[in-house]
Formats: C-alpha cells, structure tokens, sequence
C-alpha cells in the first residue's frame, strides 16, 4: 500500500555526516526506514554510530551503491553542493533521489533534472520539498513519523507544513504514502506523477491534492484528472487572500492577472469534480465524508 517506496527500499543519506544530515538521519532510522549508509565527499571509510546503527560512508553513490545496493537516496547538502550531488546519484543510476535542500538556485536545478531526463532512469522528488512517507514502512526526508497512521488515502502536496497538517487532520484514517513534491519553479515529480501513481495503486481509495498560487500545474492536474483519475479527489489550494503580482512563500508561488490565482485554480479542480476545501480542516473533512460513503 504505496507508490515509489516501501520497507524494503534501501536508503542513503548524502550529507549524513552534516549536522541536518545527522539529525533527519536519527529520525528516518527511528521510524523504521531502511538506511544502509550515507556519502560525503573526503570522508570515505568512515563508519558512524547512530542509535546502535552502523553506518558505512562512502566518497561517491556509486561506490555507495556497489557495496549496499542502495534504491534510493535522500540530499541533505547545501544549496551550492546540491548540483553535484544529485549528478553523483544519477550518474550512479539510483532510481529515486529525494532532494531536501532549500534554496538551490533555478539554474541548478533545470541542469540536473535535464540530466536526470537524458538518462531516463532516475527519479527525483524536490527540490525544496519534505520528502516521501509510506507509513510504518519507510520515510525518506522530514516529515515526522508520528502525526500520522497508515490507511488508503494519498496524498500529494506542494507545502511541507500542509503536508504535515493534511497527514495529522486524516491520521486515525491514515495515508497509504504522502509525497511533499515541493514548490520551486522547477521541480521533479508532479502532481500529475503522483495521481498516476495513486490511481494505479490497488490500496489507494482515495487522493488529497495540495497546491499553492501561481504557474499552472494545478490547472494541469484537473485536466489529468479529468482524463486519468477514476479515484475520488479533495483538493485545497493555499493562497486565497494573497494580492496578485507578488511573491509569496515559495519561489513558484507568482500570480499574474487571472493566472495562478487561488480562484482559478479552484474552479478548474472543480470542473474536473474534484471537491477544493476553503481550509485544511474544510478538505480534511471532505475527505471523511467521502470515505464514509
């Protein structure tokens, strides 16, 4: 009962020995996620104790890969390391790269998911995003464990913190895997990703859909639901009372004219009969009644 991950995805963590990449790991490990070792540049051959864990460091995901048969890899680094740490993991063909890392220039990003593209093996989850979790299963990046419960409902988010608050509202019904895709201009798995995934998934029931003012993705995604979905959809869109024209949170968050907009982005959810939510609360709550019916 998941999409991209499961118990038995074995994880690395780029940046482990970081103090972010150190903290996030104790937690990932304390939630049941498989971590097999992690990779810092210059710090090869290191073994590192990590609540009775011992976990190898490597230089490179290759030489990562070669000796744990890693699946999949979690990017604690800074902004100005990033690009060179997801190139690292695609040329090592992982097949899922979960990028935690705030505040990657734009121009960094489009290079290695272009790259990542040209190799066609890789996916990326991110940047800027909280990560994936499948619960008591695996959680690769931060979302916290313990405010939520598994169950056949997914969920798919461009916020972190509404990640969180989506996952704790609906957590005695529980999530089958919620995906933080994250709210950069450029990013790697989309809405449209995750709701094929979701309706693919015999487990999934039922789909929560997040997105935020500007660009169009969400307006992208109704027209995949119209066409794709079979599955009952709730949506919410953040940005309500924002004023056009300006920039607010996340770097892709830029409303022009009736581009963007909250409203539009609303109405074309619906038009797919997709039900939106005015609040978290509001869609937490059409999503029970959903299920109950």
């Amino acid at each position: 009962m998941s999409i991209f991950i499961n118990k038995q995805t074995r994880v690395l963590v780029q940046g482990m020995t970081g103090s972010e990449g150190t903290k996030h790991t104790k937690k990932m490990l304390a939630s049941g996620t498989n971590i097999v070792g992690g990779v810092t540049p210059g710090k090869g051959g290191m073994i590192v104790e990590m609540d009775g864990h011992m976990l190898p460091v490597f230089n490179t995901v290759k030489e990562a890969v070669a000796a744990t048969q890693a699946d999949a890899t979690v990017v604690f680094v800074p902004p100005k390391f990033a690009k060179s740490a997801v190139i690292d993991a695609i040329d090592a063909a992982m097949p899922l790269v979960v990028v935690i890392t705030e505040g990657i220039p734009v121009h960094d990003t489009a290079a290695f998911f272009a790259y990542a593209q040209s190799k066609g093996v890789t996916r990326i989850i991110g940047p800027n995003c909280p990560g994936i979790i499948t619960p008591g299963q695996s959680n690769i990046g931060i979302i916290p464990a313990d405010i939520t419960g598994s169950g056949p409902i997914g969920l798919v988010s461009k916020s972190g913190t509404l990640t969180y608050q989506m996952a704790y509202e609906l957590r005695d019904i529980g999530i089958s895997t919620a995906v933080g895709i994250g709210g950069d201009p450029i990013i790697g798995t989309t809405h449209i990703d995750c709701l094929r995934a979701f309706q693919d998934d015999p487990e999934t029931e039922a789909i929560v859909m997040i997105g935020e003012i500007g660009g169009d993705a969400e307006e992208r995604a109704a027209d995949f639901i119209r066409e794709y979905v079979t599955k009952p959809v709730v949506g919410y869109v953040a940005g309500f009372t924002a004023p056009e024209g300006k920039t607010m949170g996340h770097a892709g968050a830029i409303v022009s004219g009736s581009s963007g907009t909250a409203q539009g982005k609303k109405d074309a959810l619906e038009a797919a009969g997709v039900r939106v939510g005015q609040t978290p609360s509001e869609t937490a709550r059409l999503m029970r009644a959903i299920l109950k019916r």
